[in-house]
């Protein structure tokens, strides 16, 4: 596995490399945005008090349920990769240092999770919207420098497999 780590770390270098003194506050803002998982929370719970977009808030819920569960309770204790800005010489953080493990990112599981859900529930155009935010907050995590790019990629995917799990489940669960 050796040749992932010089991939992830590879990548990561370079977009340090890409860096931009007036770009970081705006990659600052974006991850701070999937903190807790804070603005899909606050955007799931604001859909559900509309009748036409309740179904869509309850999907997103239960998908960052479903991703926080597998990210957080099962990944990342059982793989416990420390974070690159721990073991990389010259790579620059950008925020403060994380307290959990490096894989998968929950930035980025949340964000695809709640995203995918939304975008299946949702008109395209809001749904698209979010999957964008998703991508860009997902980048961000690397940007800012706490994240490989196999931990994103990593979150991602199960981020949209919570998505979509969560869209299969919601039907049965109640009829919203």
């Amino acid at each position: 596995m050796e040749w992932l780590w010089l991939l992830d770390s590879g990548i990561l270098m370079w977009i340090q490399s890409l860096r931009q003194e007036w770009m970081t506050p705006f990659w600052k803002a974006v991850t701070f945005l999937g903190d807790a998982g804070w603005f899909w929370i606050a955007l799931s719970l604001g859909l559900l008090c509309f009748c036409k977009t309740k179904r869509a808030g309850a999907a997103m819920l239960l998908a960052l349920l479903i991703g926080a569960l597998i990210t957080n309770i099962i990944c990342k204790p059982a793989f416990a990769r420390i974070r690159p800005y721990e073991v990389m010489d010259g790579l620059v953080l950008l925020i403060g240092k994380q307290t959990d493990y490096s894989f998968p990112s929950g930035h980025a599981c949340a964000s695809f999770a709640a995203a995918f859900a939304g975008w299946k529930q949702l008109p395209r155009r809001f749904g698209g919207s979010m999957l964008v935010l998703a991508g860009l907050l997902a980048f961000s995590r690397l940007y800012v420098g706490v994240h490989y790019p196999s931990d994103v990629l990593g979150g991602i995917l199960i981020g949209l497999f919570s998505g979509w799990l969560a869209c299969k489940l919601l039907p049965p669960l109640s009829p919203l």
